[in-house]
């Protein structure tokens, strides 16, 4: 199974259900920018509930390619997130393992949205141990090859998990809250969990070519 997606920002189990599911994974490196989409967002779990971390992106992406997307430097956006991060997982059982790694990659200087994502998309998968053979796309094309499934936009704020395929969660300890909060970014299980990461999400995974 060859599948085509675009790459998200610290993305969700939902996507990383994707990519076990996958044979081959081509990520998506010449489409036009999407806004308000994961391409620059996730979602955390906090004291407070879910809250969305939104990289902040320049106003001259119009009609660019989402390599050429570059991030807004004018704002603290990095020390908004990783605040954020740390105060919703400080004292989760595995961010003191994890969380130098994930910390350095935010406040390094990536001038792309694309190399940020990129980057942050391998320490995830290198993290949890996750043997997915990742490549990207060479030029764009609006109607893949039969044998590729498309799934860009198909992961998108505006449409829940709930009403895809890809993931049924299997539940796991977190850090507030006694009710279990679904489909968060995949830092939540990874510093909840660690070593199990990979097992639960496993577990999480329906292989959505058969469905």
């Amino acid at each position: 199974m060859i599948t085509l997606i675009d790459l998200h920002y610290l993305p969700s189990l939902e996507y990383f259900s994707v990519l076990l599911s996958s044979d081959e994974v081509y990520i998506e490196r010449h489409e036009h920018y999407v806004k308000q989409s994961f391409r620059n967002r996730c979602n955390i779990n906090t004291a407070n509930g879910v809250l969305k971390l939104v990289v902040p992106v320049t106003a001259k992406h119009n009609k660019a390619t989402i390599s050429n997307v570059r991030i807004d430097h004018s704002t603290k956006w990095q020390n908004l997130h990783w605040r954020a991060i740390r105060s919703a997982y400080g004292k989760a059982p595995f961010f003191d393992h994890y969380g130098p790694a994930l910390e350095k990659i935010i406040f390094k200087r990536h001038d792309f949205l694309f190399d940020l994502n990129r980057e942050l998309l391998s320490f995830c998968l290198q993290s949890a141990r996750l043997n997915v053979t990742v490549a990207e796309t060479s030029a764009y094309e609006k109607v893949p090859e039969k044998i590729i499934t498309d799934l860009r936009s198909a992961i998108n704020p505006k449409i829940p998990y709930t009403a895809r395929s890809f993931l049924s969660p299997a539940p796991y300890v977190q850090v507030f809250g006694n009710k279990f909060v679904t489909n968060l970014s995949f830092i939540d299980l990874l510093f909840c969990e660690g070593p199990n990461a990979r097992q639960i999400l496993q577990s999480s995974t329906r292989g959505y070519l058969n469905n």
